[in-house]
């Protein structure tokens, strides 16, 4: 069972960047499709991005042209980096790990999650 830990949360201006990066725990990382998912308070968890383990990507409208995700299958990490951060991208942002892509922008989809990062984006 694969074991994941966001890291690169934080307090960014509006305008800013800020990276977000997810470690896996096991060496068959390579096997894993992955997404970033975000809820905010009193809204519902919602996909940000996916990534194949081919490397094809598929993003939210929402972020699309803002986010970028990404992988290292060599250090077992995904990344995601987000520029021109607005206050609607305030959110506690998650890494999850699935076998198949699938429904890639559905919750049910992914059977393993981490514990999340906090991201504010304030003035």
């Amino acid at each position: 069972q694969v074991q994941l830990v966001e890291s690169g949360g934080g307090l960014v201006q509006p305008g800013g960047s800020l990276r977000l990066s997810c470690a896996a725990s096991e060496r068959t990382f390579s096997s894993y499709v992955m997404g970033w998912f975000r809820q905010a308070p009193g809204k519902e968890r919602e996909f940000v991005a996916h990534i194949t383990r081919s490397g094809a990507t598929y993003y939210a409208d929402s972020v699309k042209g803002r986010f970028t995700i990404s992988r290292d299958n060599a250090k077992n990490t995904v990344a995601l980096q987000m520029n021109s951060l607005k206050p609607e991208d305030t959110a506690v942002y998650y890494c999850a790990a699935a076998w198949y892509s699938g429904s890639y922008d559905n919750t049910d989809q992914y059977p393993y999650w981490g514990q999340g990062t906090q991201v504010t984006v304030s003035s």
